[in-house]
């Protein structure tokens, strides 16, 4: 497609005195570019922004790190300055680390899911800036998976925790700007919060359409066809299937040494947005490691309105039906939920999620389509939509 995108961090470059925000913390990776290609800290020094010091979320700066591991505090090489991990020992700025900064920069692409643990990582900056008495500035992106929404909603009383901690649907159709708002204000925060827009984004748009050269958000998601399978294979974490993790596609293809022959029909049935196909390969870390796995290649061909969560939930439902006496459910565990137990839960954000998977199949389909109902989330956040 022929049309200019530019993101929050080239509009602040272009219309923003640097002077105004003092001395400055941004908190970064090394996924985060200009529209031009250049790193967002490297483009932020070489404008005369006062950056003092980098925050690091999950993965660390460069975005490599193993998924849920412990990240610890550093120094840049690109730029010396020191490195926050806020994947460490704590996942929020403190009193000593704000000390003599005056405004909290927030630059991260995120892929548009209420599991993946950056946007959890800006609401606990949102609530440090807001004890702190620091001013936030959030450098808008694209939602790279649209404005479109799909549930179910996560229940806070039973399944918050670092891939959710707040009642928003999975697939949140926001941006990380938006969603601050929204959080700044459903959650009475008072953050002094400023957010710096994108230009030329449809919210109608996956960011694939702008025909934009991806660059890998973590260590899994390294393509769009990754990205795009995410929200059906995620919830594989929970089980003893291999997610495709230490393949070249990793969630885009899942499987286990003793899936072979699997039905896809019943599968394939459910949507024409996304073609699923048998496939084999052989993990190099994970589950299954050095292992031949057989299993599902996954393709996105329509990715605004594929019903993601249905099919995620299917696939686990249809893969313990026909091979009950290999499928088991596995904890797993991270950094933000040491004991990995009730994983499923925490990825649904669906308390006792488990027993969706025994009813019957038509009753598992009706009670997945209630789940995913998303009426009052829209009507909540259209307020803070920017786009």
């Amino acid at each position: 497609m022929n049309i200019h995108l530019s993101f929050g961090i080239d509009q602040l470059i272009q219309h923003s005195n640097p002077a105004q925000y003092g001395r400055i913390g941004l908190v970064t990776n090394d996924a985060a570019y200009t529209a031009m290609g250049q790193q967002s800290r490297l483009a932020l020094l070489e404008a005369d922004f006062s950056i003092q010091k980098l925050f690091s979320p999950e993965h660390g700066l460069s975005a490599k790190g193993p998924d849920g591991a412990f990240i610890p505090n550093g120094v840049d090489s690109l730029t010396a300055l020191p490195i926050v991990s806020l994947y460490g020992e704590k996942l929020a700025p403190n009193s000593t680390d704000l000390t003599n900064i005056d405004t909290v920069f927030f630059d991260i692409p995120d892929i548009g899911l209420r599991y993946y643990t950056y946007l959890w990582t800006l609401t606990h900056v949102l609530e440090s800036c807001a004890a702190h008495q620091k001013k936030l500035v959030i450098l808008d992106r694209p939602n790279p998976l649209s404005g479109s929404i799909e549930g179910p909603m996560l229940e806070e009383n039973n399944c918050s925790s670092f891939i959710g901690r707040w009642n928003i649907p999975v697939r949140h159709g926001c941006t990380l700007g938006e969603l601050a708002m929204f959080f700044n204000a459903d959650k009475n925060l008072q953050v002094d919060l400023q957010v710096v827009s994108c230009k030329g984004w449809n919210r109608n748009l996956i960011l694939r359409d702008y025909g934009m050269p991806f660059q890998p958000t973590s260590p899994a998601i390294v393509s769009w066809e990754c990205m795009l399978a995410y929200p059906i294979t995620a919830y594989l974490e929970a089980t003893n299937l291999s997610d495709g993790r230490g393949t070249n596609a990793p969630f885009a293809q899942i499987g286990a040494p003793w899936l072979q022959g699997f039905d896809l029909s019943k599968l394939q049935g459910l949507t024409e947005d996304v073609v699923f196909e048998n496939c084999q390969f052989v993990p190099s870390e994970g589950k299954f490691m050095n292992e031949v796995c057989y299993g599902l290649k996954i393709r996105v061909k329509k990715a605004q309105h594929y019903p993601s969560t249905l099919l995620g939930l299917c696939l686990i439902k249809l893969i313990k039906a026909q091979y009950s006496a290999y499928f088991s459910w596995k904890p797993y565990p991270t950094r933000a939920n040491p004991t990995g137990l009730r994983h499923l839960d925490l990825l649904t954000g669906i308390y006792q999620s488990e027993r969706l998977l025994e009813l019957t199949w038509v009753d598992f389909l009706s009670q997945i389509k209630d789940f995913t109902q998303i009426t009052e989330w829209q009507r909540k956040v259209s307020p803070y939509l920017l786009y």
